[in-house]
Formats: structure tokens, sequence, C-alpha cells
């Protein structure tokens, strides 16, 4: 192909293209407002919003772990290693579920009810 007939082609092709615009809606939701809070806003948010985290059922610290793990090791997200306990200590305290007491008895040391 000639170079002049290569170029006419991809000048054609971006005059015709319009630039797409997305406007995503305003964050309206915020995090809890606890220790470790601002970490994971400037980790975790530039990714998902406030929503994707708060609306999630309370799950358990390992969740949370294997979740952040898996968003730096798999999806390259840019947290450093010394970041991640904090962070999944943040998310399991303000969105787990409630760590089990010494003096609570688990689901298996319980007693069944009649």
């Amino acid at each position: 192909m000639k170079p002049h007939l290569f170029f006419a082609i991809a000048l054609a092709g971006t005059t015709l293209a319009a630039p797409l615009k997305i406007e995503l809606p305003i964050e309206t939701a915020t995090l809890k407002s606890a220790p470790g809070a601002e970490l994971v806003t400037a980790q975790c948010i530039v990714c998902h919003s406030v929503e994707y985290i708060s609306t999630q059922p309370p799950l358990p610290r390992a969740y949370w772990q294997g979740a952040v793990v898996k968003m730096q090791q798999k999806y390259a997200a840019p947290i450093e290693a010394k970041d991640v306990d904090a962070i999944v200590d943040y998310l399991a305290t303000n969105y787990g579920t409630p760590a089990p007491t010494p003096s609570s008895p688990t689901t298996a040391e319980r007693p069944a009810t009649k």
C-alpha cells in the first residue's frame, strides 16, 4: 500500500469517529470512619465504588484477606505489601463478621436447642 493512501485512510478513520464521553455518577456513599479508612480510600476506591465494599454481606476476615491479595496479585492493584494487613484489618473490622470472643461458644460448642 502506498504511504499516502495509508495515511489518508488512517486520517479518515479518526475524523469520522467522535470521542466517547463517559460520565460516572457522583460518589455519594462514604466508608465507615475508622482507622484505615484513608488507606482503603486511596487504594480501593481508585477502582471500586464505596458501594462495592459497603453492600457486601458481612464476610469473615479470611475472605477480605483473599480479596485484597487477589486485587494486589491478580489485578495488579498498586497495593504495597506493607499495607495489606492494614487494609484487611479495616475491611474485616468494619464490613466483616464479628470475630468470636473466647467467652462466646462457637456454633459447634453450643448445646442443641429443643
